[in-house]
């Protein structure tokens, strides 16, 4: 299954490219796209913490859903390689394929950072230096 996650430089890491042309592709649009960003990946590594912590205590379900959720707001930034890197993660848990639990949670976590910093990068230069739209 951890062969089926991309890994290629064709496959978006982040990508909102789509989503501001979809919602017009002008400067309202890019406000509107910076700011589901910026609640996007508020969170920053929590939901990570509240994974490992799921996962320590056998709570392999809960690990699930918190991955399932990020899938769903992390993948409206046009995130595939960390769609699928927690849809194989949480394919791994539903499954009980505890074998691959580490290497896919490891995988999906690794996705999610990526995915944060590219969002954070993005942010940067779509505010400029003083924080203002550019």
């Amino acid at each position: 299954m951890a062969d089926a996650i991309p890994n290629d430089e064709h496959t978006p890491v982040f990508s909102v490219d789509s989503l501001i042309k979809y919602m017009g592709d002008d400067d309202k649009a890019r406000a509107i796209v910076a700011k589901i960003v910026r609640d996007a990946c508020a969170p920053g590594r929590e939901p990570l913490d509240q994974v490992i912590a799921a996962m320590q205590q056998g709570r392999q379900a809960d690990a699930g859903r918190i991955f399932h959720v990020l899938r769903g707001s992390i993948g409206s930034l046009g995130a595939k390689r960390f769609v699928y890197a927690a849809l194989a993660f949480e394919t791994a848990l539903s499954e009980q394929r505890t074998a691959d639990f580490a290497s896919l949670q490891a995988r999906a976590e690794e996705e999610y950072l990526r995915v944060l910093l590219h969002a954070q990068r993005w942010l940067a230069a779509y505010e400029g230096a003083d924080g203002a739209p550019t």
